[in-house]
């Protein structure tokens, strides 16, 4: 039951009231004003159905967005070549082809999110962008109506998200500025409640642009945008002959709960982090403005290049058992589930009797204001379990397929009293719980041990006191760090005495990256002059042979040469060895 007849009527009456009569209107352009009605009010109840599908599963919501993009592309071509008689008969304003391109951009944005395929950004971003160009929420301002001004708001808002995914820093600097202009234009003229709220988007996004903790410079002085996806020369191609597991990473769950961390829309900057190291860098699709549909989206989806994620921003205890069970429910034969973890820990409330997967504590997984009585979080005396915490134990169920876990917590080595109990693939890479004091404390701006996963040589550079570096410098150590991670995944699969759970995943190229990145990261911290204690450093279950890894002579001589070329030898030790 669409509205369209009542459209149609609107659209008469209005020409009736500006002189013209009705029967003058000739059929044909009365028939496209209703097609035109018929099709707008069918994309909008398509598009409002995208919300009532499940989050969650591969399968149920692949047609339903095929048949939203095949009338959305019908309704851009239809726009397009009847612009004259909609223009006239109709009264079709610049700002409503926009509100059109604008939920093409929204459904690209939401494909990306169900599929992780990178490409569907660049066409989110090529649809926002022609929105900009061609002006088409120009004219919004002069009309005296404030939800057209938030729609324009919200468009700006989601732009954002899509430039920040993709990187384009320059665009998401000019987006803001825009943003903050019309935010202040919307606060002047119209007596707003929301005002707050929407200096709040624009503080937000301030912060996550300025969360990286070192500036890669080029001669001029202007910032140089790095990518931290997977590129062609990205992970350590394996030597021939090497024998390693063929499981592939099929399924990510990404779930941030670190409080008064920096955040954008529903993404922490460690999930923002952690799933771009989990992307291959995008390809462009062939972009064109009339042409938004889905192909293949009928037909069986292709093979992913990117691992399949779920983002759960504080999901309750229920929300992320739900996501892992569809996840477990779905993955395929010899493939990987990943759980991400960057949450508060919650710690063990007094001693127990036993010692079992639910006595050591977790992290918190939601945070709302009647679940937690201000830092209860950290009172190791309460006598009751906290509901939304995620215990070792809790996990167990999903370990009957190869799983690998990465826990950024200050209570990550929870996860160290893991029981193997079903002979699958399994390891956890297990943060530090606590930084040296003499650090400065970046913890807002993102954990350093997920920016060690994410960036290494960012991390490297932070840890070693450096805030800026020359592009030339900049490269010339990645290509160290290179060799450096080639060397590390020979020691991993030379090593006599290491669990076959590592090499069980090495096969992949995601988790082969995350690997050798992992003991790159243990191994400086471990010969850092200010990382002393045991809780400093990484920790991982099964654990590694330290002397064949994190605590090799070749690898240590590796990140010497890096600090030279720095020029920050001093801040490491030299003759490690002999401090063990």
């Amino acid at each position: 039951p669409f509205s369209s007849v009542s459209c149609v009527g609107f659209a008469l009456k209005e020409i009736m009231s500006s002189g013209g009569a009705e029967d003058d209107i000739p059929q044909a352009e009365r028939k496209t004003v209703t097609d035109f009605c018929y099709l707008l009010d069918k994309s909008k109840q398509l598009f409002n159905g995208l919300r009532d599908l499940p989050q969650y599963g591969q399968k149920q919501w692949q047609s339903y967005f095929g048949r939203t993009f095949d009338v959305y592309t019908k309704l851009w071509k239809f726009q397009q070549q009847h612009r004259q008689v909609l223009d006239n008969r109709y009264g079709l304003k610049r700002w409503q082809i926009g509100e059109i391109a604008s939920k093409i951009g929204q459904l690209y944005y939401h494909y990306y999110l169900r599929t992780s395929e990178t490409s569907y950004l660049n066409e989110a971003f090529s649809f926002y962008s022609a929105i900009r160009q061609r002006s088409y929420y120009s004219q919004v301002n002069k009309e005296d109506r404030p939800e057209l001004v938030v729609k324009k708001l919200r468009y700006y808002a989601r732009f954002i998200v899509v430039c920040l995914l993709l990187n384009k820093m320059d665009v998401v600097k000019d987006l803001v500025k825009e943003l903050s202009d019309e935010i202040e234009d919307y606060t002047h003229r119209f007596n707003t409640e929301d005002q707050v709220e929407w200096n709040l988007v624009l503080q937000e996004v301030a912060a996550f642009i300025e969360a990286d903790p070192v500036m890669v410079l080029n001669d001029d002085n202007t910032i140089v945008i790095t990518s931290n996806r997977l590129s062609e020369t990205g992970a350590p191609l394996l030597e021939q002959g090497m024998i390693v597991g063929q499981l592939a990473l099929a399924d990510a769950l990404i779930i941030g709960n670190c409080n008064n961390q920096v955040k954008f829309s529903e993404l922490t900057i460690d999930m923002f982090r952690m799933l771009q190291a989990l992307e291959r860098e995008p390809m462009n699709l062939a972009s064109q403005m009339n042409k938004p549909g889905m192909q293949e989206s009928t037909e069986k989806p292709a093979r992913r290049e990117n691992p399949h994620k779920y983002l759960l921003y504080k999901p309750t205890f229920s929300q992320l058992y739900t996501f892992l069970a569809a996840s477990f429910k779905e993955l395929p034969a010899n493939s990987v589930l990943l759980i991400y973890l960057s949450a508060t820990g919650v710690f063990p409330s007094g001693r127990s009797d036993s010692e079992g997967p639910y006595d050591f504590g977790g992290v918190l997984t939601n945070s709302n204001r009647d679940v937690i009585n201000g830092d209860a979080i950290h009172k190791r005396n309460q006598s009751y379990k906290e509901m939304h915490c995620l215990h070792p134990g809790d996990l167990y169920p999903f370990t009957r397929k190869p799983l690998f876990i990465i826990v950024d917590s200050s209570n990550s080595v929870a996860y160290k009293n893991f029981t193997n109990l079903f002979g699958q693939p399994l390891v956890c890479l297990l943060s530090p719980t606590a930084y040296p004091k003499a650090l400065q404390d970046q913890s807002q701006r993102g954990s350093l041990f997920t920016l060690f996963l994410n960036n290494p040589l960012m991390a490297f550079l932070f840890v070693s006191g450096l805030s800026s570096m020359r592009r030339g410098l900049w490269e010339k150590c990645q290509d160290y760090l290179r060799k450096i991670n080639r060397d590390i995944a020979q020691l991993l699969t030379h090593s006599r005495s290491i669990d076959q759970s590592f090499l069980q995943f090495f096969g992949d190229e995601f988790l082969r990256l995350l690997l050798t990145r992992f003991i790159f990261c243990s191994a400086t911290m471990r010969m850092h002059k200010i990382f002393r204690e045991t809780r400093n450093y990484p920790e991982s279950y099964p654990q590694l042979p330290r002397d064949e890894t994190v605590e090799n002579p070749h690898l240590q001589k590796h990140i010497l040469e890096l600090a030279s070329i720095l020029d920050v030898r001093n801040v490491f030790l030299e003759n490690t060895l002999d401090d063990y």
